[in-house]
């Protein structure tokens, strides 16, 4: 299967898919086309069987994405019915939940401004390496509209706990990288001009390993959410049967005793 997209960059390289958010003098402000195309390449990335790791980035200096475009998607808003209004926030959280369901793990590029929905896609994803210069806040409330969107309030307490997620979401203030990484909110900091090498060489590296592992251990860490102790104990206990059923789980051994890499379905 190929994918196709206009409103972004999409390559892939040695098992890696790199989504590359492409309209700079707007600092990758996001527009109905980018939301529906995002959308719907992250469900088809579930089928998409040589693309092992994803890295999304945003292009140019200025920032990773600065959420939706105020002329081009606010502005629209106004005109729109109650049907409207639900068809387009229904459409946006449908893109997170995209990427959280999706196959393969999505590492974030993080830079300069990260902010509304843009801020809300970079938490979707599995990890976040962000530049130094990175500044990230949940600006909803600044625009007189909730904090909880687009399943912000679902994921950002289970990331940097329910007292910051709220402090964050109520306030829509930014926090910068410093802080960001004390409080979980991202993986890791590095210089700005190191952050897509550091997030290119993170995704290669999962690529390298067994694809259908990492699909579990993603899908397991979704689906425990919402399970008490004891029956996630027993899930985890099924999906470890599954695994062990797999050729990798047999060429990680055989790799072993022949002292070499893995060579990994």
């Amino acid at each position: 299967m190929t994918i196709e997209t206009k409103s972004f960059l999409y390559e892939v390289s040695d098992g890696v898919a790199t989504i590359t958010l492409n309209r700079p003098k707007r600092i990758n402000a996001l527009t109905f086309e980018v939301y529906r195309e995002l959308r719907d390449t992250f469900i088809a990335l579930r089928d998409e069987k040589a693309v092992r790791a994803v890295v999304l980035r945003g292009e140019g200096p200025r920032g990773f994405c600065s959420g939706g475009d105020v002329e081009d998607i606010i502005g629209a808003l106004f005109s729109e019915d109650m049907a409207g209004l639900l068809e387009f926030t229904r459409m946006t959280g449908a893109l997170v939940h995209a990427i959280r369901t999706t196959r393969p793990p999505v590492i974030a590029a993080l830079h300069n401004v990260v902010c509304g929905a843009g801020a809300v896609i970079a938490l979707a994803c599995d990890v976040r390496i962000a530049a130094a210069d990175t500044r990230i806040a949940y600006l909803f409330p600044k625009v007189g509209l909730s904090g909880a969107d687009m399943g912000a309030a679902y994921l950002l307490p289970r990331v940097v706990g329910l007292g910051r997620a709220t402090e964050l979401l109520l306030t829509g203030e930014f926090v910068d990288a410093e802080r960001a990484e004390r409080i979980g909110l991202v993986n890791r900091v590095v210089a700005p001009e190191a952050v897509q090498g550091e997030a290119d060489a993170f995704a290669k590296a999962l690529a390298e390993g067994p694809a259908f592992a990492h699909a579990m251990t993603k899908r397991m860490l979704e689906y425990e959410e919402h399970l008490d102790f004891a029956t996630a104990i027993e899930a985890e206990a099924q999906a470890q049967a599954i695994c062990m059923q797999h050729p990798d789980f047999r060429e990680a051994h055989d790799a072993w005793k022949e002292k070499r890499a893995p060579r990994f379905e």
